[in-house]
């Protein structure tokens, strides 16, 4: 073996020789128990000086490739072999701890039917209908932008610290307030602000389920809730959803034979359905939680989003002792890489959420949570949500005209009265899954309906259109396109 150095600037000596022996050691040309040349030897070999030699080896040693022995020289240490990490479908290959539930899910996230988002195809302007948000375009970027600069000039870096775990007191204020034009009477000092709506969803069941516990929930239904219940091995009881929400008639027998820990509802613009429920039914939900025992966790997502009818009543303002949990977020109203949510309880399961929530992440953003409690509190956002209410109206319209002109007498679907989503069934035997492949090739995407229901294959004649992220003009070309990827399987 020869060293050969570039004595050139550059690559430092030392540098260059550690290389040398690394790469021979990491080859195999050096085998374990391999004595090195001596310091002083090697320096004069190479012409340099023994501090050099010394470095060099010194960094080999710090890498773990070799080790000194008093009085002996330095010796290549026995080096790990460079392994391939196993393929994804062989879960055998991994260690013990990793195989099994753990390895596999039944609603394995990496096959979310948002992976399924359509890539074009090789078409230039795919339309997308399958995301779960308002159009981020709306945003009123410039003024938020201002905002957060405001606010960096007037807290300093008390703004950038780290910040209560249940939140900005601020926001909690403004949050509080806002409620209170809802109905729902309920202190500052109740209210957590999470990392979006979805980290409060999980904060609430860390908290009031274990594994096999049952919960009852709304079939179909937000699938980040069944992705949730899945990962966390916990039972969901399905309750049917019409025209009027949850179908609560079928709920008691349900609460008698299963005992659920937890009821979890979306009350308003359901997701995926965009059903509303009843205000009759509203009551009666809340009385049989009562009745039974079983606190709910209302999930009022986009209840703002209101185009047509009166509002309803939260399940949390008909709550009389504690036995609603409500969940909100801003984050899908204004931009969805916001992530501030809330979630308001009473009672001792408050602190609880708070601790987990402090375990999690500590606190969510200090700084957008000022940000975010100036741009409430100047009247920026009810200026924006009339706006975003005028535009998702329109949108919504050109969407139910267009399924009208395009797909008229291939689907059925109830005109929601708000929300984001319209959902269709297929009418005959229509395997929504084939219809994805097919509109993916023509530049368009939806969400399968496969992936809001507990047992999967009773939503395969079922998908669910955003009209909310389009323009009127994408709409229509995307509809158009959905017809054309359903008449190619007849």
């Amino acid at each position: 073996m020869r060293i050969v150095l570039d004595k050139k600037p550059g690559s430092p000596i030392y540098q260059q020789i550690s290389d040398f022996f690394s790469q021979a050691i990491l080859t195999g040309i050096l085998t374990a128990d391999t004595r090195l040349p001596s310091m002083r030897s090697l320096a004069q070999d190479l012409g340099v000086s023994r501090i050099t030699v010394e470095n060099a080896y010194a960094r080999l040693e710090a890498d773990g490739l070799v080790a000194s022995r008093v009085g002996s020289g330095t010796y290549v240490l026995p080096v790990l072999p460079i392994t391939v990490s196993p393929s994804s479908g062989d879960d055998s290959a991994w260690p013990v701890w990793q195989q099994g539930p753990l390895a596999r899910s039944k609603r394995s996230l990496q096959d979310s039917l948002f992976r399924h988002l359509a890539d074009g195809h090789g078409v230039t302007d795919p339309v997308y209908f399958s995301g779960g948000i308002g159009d981020p375009c709306l945003f009123p970027v410039r003024e938020f932008g201002r905002v957060m600069q405001r606010v960096i000039r007037r807290d300093g870096m008390e703004g950038l610290s780290y910040g209560e775990p249940n939140g900005y007191l601020p926001l909690r204020r403004t949050i509080s307030q806002v409620m209170t034009s809802l109905g729902i009477c309920i202190n500052p000092e109740n209210i957590l602000v999470t990392t979006g709506s979805q980290q409060a969803l999980s904060l609430v069941v860390q908290a009031l389920l274990r594994s096999d516990d049952m919960v009852i929930v709304e079939e179909p239904t937000y699938n980040g809730a069944l992705d949730l219940f899945e990962a966390l091995h916990i039972r969901p009881i399905g309750v049917p959803v019409d025209e009027q929400g949850m179908c609560v008639e079928q709920l008691e027998p349900l609460l008698q034979t299963y005992h659920p820990k937890l009821i979890y509802t979306i009350p308003n613009f359901q997701n995926p359905t965009g059903a509303c429920l009843s205000s009759s039914r509203r009551r009666a939900l809340v009385a049989l939680a009562l009745r039974y025992n079983v606190p709910i966790l209302e999930d009022d997502f986009v209840g703002d989003l209101r185009y047509d009818g009166c509002t309803q009543p939260a399940l949390k303002s008909l709550d009389p002792c504690g036995t609603v949990i409500y969940v909100s977020t801003f984050s899908k109203m204004l931009m969805p890489d916001l992530r501030v949510g809330f979630l308001a309880a009473d009672g001792p399961i408050y602190e609880t959420l708070v601790n987990l929530k402090c375990l999690n992440d500590l606190a969510t953003s200090n700084l957008t949570q000022r940000a975010l409690n100036s741009f409430l509190s100047v009247g920026s956002y009810q200026a924006h949500l009339r706006k975003t209410i005028r535009i998702y109206k329109k949108r919504r319209e050109a969407m139910v005209t267009a399924v009208d002109r395009y797909l008229n007498g291939c689907v059925a679907y109830s005109v929601p009265q708000g929300g984001l989503f319209l959902w269709l069934r297929l009418v005959g035997q229509v395997d929504g899954g084939a219809l994805l492949r097919q509109a993916v090739d023509a530049g368009v995407g939806f969400a399968p309906g496969a992936g809001f229901f507990i047992d999967k294959s009773a939503g395969e004649q079922f998908l669910r259109l955003n009209f909310a992220y389009q323009t009127e003009a994408s709409i229509d070309k995307g509809i158009s396109r959905l017809a054309e990827a359903l008449a190619r399987l007849d």
